[in-house]
């Protein structure tokens, strides 16, 4: 067999992605760590990932006249082998002879022929820029699917829709958390400085920095647990349930433990913070994050909408399962991989379980209902069943 190279983990990962579901994130990392490329390779291997991923919707728009049946029913490997070619020829400066030629070297034997024409053929068109402001020309220009589009236009004006949906297809910076209970944001800013990583203060949460990119590991501070990996977002949702030292509070859907270990230095050690998960590999990761930070909590496997505590917690945090898009910026496969058709048995879901957890609060306590998403079904409309089903909350 031949070593891995930048296309060929690139060509592996997509397909996995695209063909099983996975975490773009998650199966890069592991894939890269087994490959031993360059570090030059490496990041041209991520960025054919991303970049493949966050362009997938204009991709298959511009090959589908190329072929004879949609692109769902090509060879798996074949349509993988095409959409990374693609993206490379339309997309980066890749020559046009080795973007084929390179790419179609690594196809199946058995549909080489295939990837190889259909390729020198994209290779000869000029690029379409769509234009207008219908919601399929915006999916084309961004990347986010026709229908989320659709579902954006309900919340912000016209002009600011494709803004949105380009700034969720976007890049997302490296932000971290400082670890309250470790330092404070003005010493882990300086440890940082003197390590020549520049950091920006995070406009939405006062303890966030923005560091741009990198690998969080390898940061100074890490394995001491200065400093927690959390977008300024998700220290927001922190933030809006206020905890205050010595409170009791339950996290309802903690994996994989970032708003976890935010809640319990913010209780400190007279509180006591109960993580709770459906499943227990992500119970495992929350575990990992509070032992790093230094903090304490308590690990519960239940179902959220059956629970296995009694009530009585100051703070619940009910951070939703949901469609995940506004997620996208770190797993570009969001963009596209929710369906609209889903989104009535998410609601039920997220409904079910914040019903249920309203139940735990004592007289008095506060409820944040959080998602990573947009569409009302999982928003406006889960929080108007929720006051239905639980009409002593107060919004």
């Amino acid at each position: 067999t031949l070593a891995p190279s930048a296309r060929s983990v690139a060509l592996d990962v997509i397909r996995r992605v695209t063909d099983e579901g996975a975490y773009s994130n998650l199966t890069l990392a592991r894939t890269l760590a087994r490959a031993g490329l360059s570090e030059r390779d490496a990041a041209f291997a991520t960025e054919l990932v991303y970049g493949t991923l966050r362009r997938l919707i204009p991709i298959d728009h511009a090959l589908a006249p190329l072929l004879e049946r949609p692109i769902d029913t090509a060879p798996k490997a074949a349509r993988a082998a095409l959409r990374l070619g693609a993206y490379q020829l339309r997309f980066l400066r890749v020559p046009a002879h080795a973007a084929v030629s390179e790419t179609v070297a690594l196809a199946d034997p058995r549909h080489r022929g295939f990837v190889n024409a259909v390729l020198r053929r994209f290779a000869t068109l000029g690029p379409e820029a769509p234009e207008g402001r219908t919601d399929l020309a915006v999916s084309l220009r961004t990347g986010l699917a026709e229908w989320a589009v659709r579902e954006l236009r309900r919340i912000v004006s016209s002009e600011e829709t494709e803004r949105a949906a380009a700034a969720l297809a976007a890049r997302a910076p490296l932000t971290i958390r400082t670890n309250t209970c470790r330092t404070t944001v003005d010493e882990l800013e300086h440890e940082l400085r003197a390590a020549g990583v520049g950091t920006e203060r995070g406009a939405v949460h006062p303890d966030s920095l923005v560091i741009g990119s990198g690998a969080p590991s390898v940061l100074p501070g890490f394995a001491e647990g200065r400093f927690a990996v959390q977008d300024q977002a998700s220290s927001f949702v922190v933030a809006a349930l206020d905890p205050r030292p010595g409170d009791r509070v339950l996290d309802v859907c903690a994996g994989p433990g970032g708003k976890t270990g935010h809640l319990a230095c913010a209780i400190g050690p007279e509180g006591r913070t109960v993580a709770a998960d459906v499943s227990p590999a992500r119970l495992d990761l929350v575990r990992a994050n509070v032992e790093r930070l230094g903090v304490r909590a308590e690990l519960l496997v239940q179902d959220g909408r059956r629970p296995a505590v009694r009530g009585g917690f100051d703070r619940v945090l009910v951070d939703a399962p949901c469609s995940g898009i506004g997620s996208s910026r770190r797993r570009p496969e969001l963009l596209w991989r929710a369906r609209k058709d889903e989104l009535s048995s998410l609601a039920r879901l997220q409904v079910g379980i914040a019903t249920a957890a309203a139940g735990l609060l004592r007289p008095g306590g506060r409820l944040v209902y959080s998602v990573c998403t947009f569409p009302r079904a999982e928003t406006d409309a889960a929080c108007d069943a929720i006051l239905r089903r639980v009409p002593e909350l107060e919004p």
